[in-house]
C-alpha cells in the first residue's frame, strides 16, 4: 500500500491533456486512502486515480477548480455523502469497474450540482432493477450516464415510478441480480453448449497501441471505452490482429493447393508414360521389311 503524501503529489506527472484540461496523473500507485490532496493547490481541472486501491471515495479538501474526477478501476464501497461540499463544480465522475452494490450507496452523488456525466459501469449496482431509472431520478442534472445519454423519455418514466418516498425505498431493497455459488442455471440455458469465441487476452503490441490511443484521445468516452478494454480484455476491432486459426485455414488451404499441384503433375506423369509405353508397343508390332 502506497500513502498519497504531498511528495507524490509533486512528483507525479501534470501536464494538459487532450482537451486542454489541466490534469494530475496518480494513475496505478496502489493509493489505497485518499489523503494530503491540499497539496495540489486547487491547479488542477482533473485529477486521474484510475487503477489504485481506494475503498471510499471521502477525504476531500475544498476543490473548486475540479471538474473531472477519473477513479476507475478501484474498490469504492462508499461515497461521503457530503462530497458536494468539497467539489462543487466536480461535472464528470468516472466510477467504472468499483464495488457499489446497492442504489443506496450512489446517493451521496445527488449533493454535486453540477454532475453532467457519470459511469457506473462494471459495479454489481447495474444489475439492479429500474438502476438507471432510479439513478435519473436521484442526479437530476445528470446528461450522460454510462456514456448513453440521459432521454427526456427515461425522465418522465423515472419521475413516474419513484413519484413517492415508498417507492424509492421499496428500490433500495430489492436485491441485485448476482450469482450465488451453487446455484442451478436454467436448464434450457445449461444444456447448450458454449459455442462462443474463446476470449484470448491482448498481445504486448495490442497493450502498447491502446495505452497510445489512449495518450491521443480526444474523448473522454474514448479514454474510458479503452481503458475499459484494457482491464477487461477484450480487444476493439481496429486493434484486432488475424487468429491462429485464420493462419491455420490459409496453411491449410495452401497445402491444399499444394497437394493438388503435386496430384496433377504425377497424373500428367503418368499419362507421359501410358503414351511412350503405347509408342513402344506399337514400333515392335512394326513388321521389318527383308531385303
Amino acid at each position: 500500500m502506497v500513502r498519497l503524501t504531498a511528495d507524490l503529489i509533486w512528483k507525479s506527472p501534470h501536464f494538459f491533456n487532450a482537451i486542454k484540461d489541466r490534469e494530475l496523473d496518480l494513475r496505478g500507485n496502489k493509493i489505497a486512502v485518499i489523503e494530503n490532496l491540499g497539496a495540489t493547490e486547487d491547479q488542477f481541472d482533473t485529477i486521474d486515480l484510475t487503477d489504485n486501491e481506494i475503498v471510499k471515495l471521502e477525504n476531500f479538501p475544498f476543490m473548486n477548480r475540479l471538474g473531472t474526477l477519473l477513479i476507475n478501476n478501484n474498490r469504492i464501497t462508499r461515497i461521503n455523502p457530503n462530497i458536494g461540499e468539497f467539489l462543487p463544480n466536480l461535472h464528470t465522475l468516472i466510477l467504472t469497474n468499483n464495488r457499489l452494490v446497492n442504489l443506496v450507496e450512489i446517493d451521496p452523488l445527488a449533493s454535486l450540482p453540477n454532475l453532467k456525466f457519470l459511469s457506473l459501469l462494471d459495479n454489481n449496482i447495474t444489475k439492479k432493477p429500474n438502476y438507471r431509472l432510479y439513478v435519473i431520478h436521484k442526479l437530476k442534472h445528470l446528461r450522460l450516464l454510462d456514456f448513453r445519454k440521459v432521454k427526456h423519455k427515461e425522465r418522465m418514466e423515472a419521475a413516474k415510478l419513484f413519484a413517492t418516498k415508498e417507492a424509492e425505498e421499496a428500490a433500495k431493497k430489492v436485491p441485485a441480480k448476482t450469482f450465488t455459488p451453487g446455484e442451478v442455471k436454467d436448464s434450457d440455458s445449461a444444456s447448450k453448449p458454449d459455442h462462443g469465441p474463446r476470449v484470448v487476452g491482448p498481445t504486448p503490441e495490442q497493450i502498447t497501441a491502446i495505452k497510445a490511443a489512449i495518450v491521443n484521445s480526444q474523448t473522454l468516452e474514448e479514454v474510458a471505452r479503452l481503458e475499459k478494454a484494457l482491464s477487461t480484455g477484450q480487444i476493439p476491432a481496429e486493434f484486432a490482429v488475424p487468429t491462429k486459426d485464420a493462419s491455420n485455414s490459409n496453411n491449410t488451404n495452401n497445402t491444399g493447393k499444394a497437394d493438388q499441384m503435386e496430384v496433377d503433375k504425377n497424373e500428367n506423369q503418368d499419362s507421359k508414360g501410358n503414351q511412350d509405353e503405347e509408342k513402344q508397343e506399337t514400333d515392335d508390332a512394326t513388321p521389318i521389311e527383308e531385303d
